[in-house]
């Protein structure tokens, strides 16, 4: 039944949904980074100089782009082996094609939801466990200024807890189908990437939608806000109810572009 369902997916070109979910969001990943790499030096912009950088991060772009390819292996594994064990029906794809935008809509939101809930106290306690932090979760704080393709940029294992378990189980509990994971994944990911951009431009709808955005998170990459701003990818709820929310005002930098400081003396806390 197994391979009549492969051969059925694979015959005449045909790529099924669940090959798609699992690719496409890796192709968008590298192609949206790549768009702000192709925006050049943007110092107008930036929350941090160049200069800044090229000195304070801890690890070499050669490296950030292995450990990235790295952990997208891992998720592509995951993420074919969910999809072979949980879906694969044709009766699947046809129902998704019945689905209103309502029902999808609410899927997206439970989803959200979902992936920022286990993100959110997993990413807290990698900072609370020196272990944890000191073993795994500094891999990715090596990156003090964070740029877009350092995004997902993590030690193996944390990707695996935060980012392909995290998808797994909003992937289940929001009910979506393969189809949908699609542009739900592609989506999450492109808000990923922008969160780590290290530019704050104009225009850009994530920074108007969503005070989560690249200044919010680059407080958290700081050393003074390291204990803040653990929320991710999407809302800032989390943090405000649990205490941990640094807000932050931007400011003009002397030789250009904006840097985001804690107000209110978070600093001191």
């Amino acid at each position: 039944m197994g391979s009549e369902n492969i051969d059925q997916q694979t015959r005449g070109g045909y790529v099924s949904d669940e090959v798609l979910g699992t690719f496409i969001p890796i192709i968008v990943y590298w192609v949206y980074s790549g768009l702000y790499l192709m925006l050049g030096g943007m110092d107008n912009y930036r929350l941090h100089s160049q200069k800044d950088e090229d000195e304070k991060n801890l690890v070499s772009k050669k490296e950030v782009v292995k450990g990235v390819l790295l952990q997208q292996v891992v998720q592509a594994a995951v993420a074919t082996l969910l999809f072979t064990q949980i879906t694969g029906s044709d009766v699947e794809s046809d129902g998704d094609q019945h689905a209103s935008i309502f029902v999808r809509g609410i899927q997206f939101l439970v989803a959200m939801f979902m992936l920022d809930t286990w993100q959110y106290f997993m990413h807290r306690y990698m900072h609370q466990n020196k272990f944890l932090y000191k073993h795994i979760h500094s891999q990715h704080h090596r990156l003090i200024v964070p740029y877009a393709f350092g995004a997902l940029y993590n030690h193996p294992l944390e990707g695996l807890l935060l980012d392909t378990i995290g998808g797994a189980l909003a992937f289940l509990v929001s009910g979506m189908s393969p189809r949908t994971s699609i542009f739900f994944f592609s989506f999450a990911t492109i808000k990923t990437v922008d969160d780590h951009c290290g530019l704050w431009l104009p225009g850009n709808l994530f920074h108007t939608i969503f005070k989560n955005n690249s200044a919010y998170h680059d407080i958290h990459h700081q050393l003074y806000g390291t204990k803040f701003n653990y929320s991710q990818p999407f809302f800032v709820t989390w943090d405000r109810i649990l205490g941990t929310y640094m807000p932050y005002e931007l400011e003009k930098r002397r030789g250009g572009g904006f840097e985001a400081k804690p107000v209110n003396d978070c600093k001191e806390h």
